[in-house]
């Protein structure tokens, strides 16, 4: 009479055993694609081409400069447990050897985006700015191809997916872009002589505006360099300083006040101003403060 009980618990068991076998191999099938990137920028267009498919994390605040970032222990264990590692290729990423290192992950692909969409040469009296600006659209645009191809490099299945994912994303980029650029044919930018944050240069060219020179960061600004600014700019009739959040937002505080001209300051990254967390958001708010500055 007790055998039925025990056949029954044998099927029970081995049908629990068989659960766990063959349930273990269901992660690998359904399992997100782990994406790690050093910025903002790159991690919304992982979000955005990417969709349910991947789970992605930005390793530096928004509102800081990647040259000034520390890696934290979670940092280490992000890129452990990562598919792929995205990096801008910035001169401030040098922290991303030790990271990728320490991180010991044999499984990792590390792809650096180089992008060269918005490499407008600067007068020769002009200190050559960053190669190129991650808020432009057109840098948007060739950074979307280049993570689409990254995502399908390490997830060959949904290749096709991430292309499409990718040509819809940018008819937003694309849109977007257009919008903007109808409010700014409406103003006389050309006329309007600025002075900016040398990592806002790319940007401030795209926009329009007269950049007649670029400075550093707060620390190469000795009272010198200041004095040879604030000269330029009053030769040059200069009415508006623009600071760069993150690489010093108070560096052309002293010129300002100097040549008593308004003072903006902008962000390179989305989220590094409250309700800005996505480029969309962070272009529109940078455009908000150029032209309220102007129309002052």
């Amino acid at each position: 009479m007790k055998k039925p009980k025990i056949l029954v618990t044998a099927i029970l068991v081995l049908g629990l055993a068989s659960g766990l076998v063959f349930g273990g191999c269901s992660p690998s099938v359904t399992s997100k694609l782990q994406v790690v990137t050093s910025t903002s920028l790159m991690a919304q267009i992982v979000e955005g081409v990417g969709g349910d498919r991947v789970d992605v994390v930005s390793i530096i605040p928004p509102a800081q400069c990647p040259g000034h970032f520390d890696v934290k222990p979670g940092d280490i264990q992000r890129l452990a447990d990562a598919d792929l590692f995205l990096l801008h290729g910035f001169q401030g990423e040098m922290f991303s050897q030790e990271l990728i290192a320490s991180a010991n992950n044999p499984d990792l692909t590390v792809i650096s985006l180089d992008i060269n969409s918005n490499l407008i040469t600067p007068p020769n009296w002009m200190p050559p700015p960053p190669p190129a600006n991650w808020m432009t659209p057109s840098v948007q645009l060739e950074a979307t191809d280049k993570i689409a191809a990254a995502l399908s490099r390490v997830d060959t299945e949904n290749s096709a997916i991430y292309q499409q994912s990718a040509t819809e994303y940018k008819d937003k980029i694309a849109a977007k872009g257009a919008e903007i650029e109808a409010k700014l044919t409406k103003e006389d930018l050309a006329s309007i002589n600025v002075m900016c944050a040398d990592m806002q240069a790319r940007f401030v060219q795209w926009v329009g505006l007269n950049i007649v020179t670029t400075y550093g960061r707060p620390d190469s600004l000795t009272p010198q360099v200041v004095k040879g600014l604030v000269d330029i700019g009053r030769e040059a009739k200069v009415t508006l300083i623009i600071d760069n959040l993150q690489s010093g937002q108070d560096a052309g505080a002293g010129i300002a006040e100097e040549l008593g001209c308004q003072r903006i300051i902008l962000s390179n990254f989305p989220g590094g101003f409250d309700n800005t967390e996505t480029w969309e958001k962070a272009i529109d708010k940078n455009i908000e403060l150029i032209l309220e500055a102007i129309a002052r």
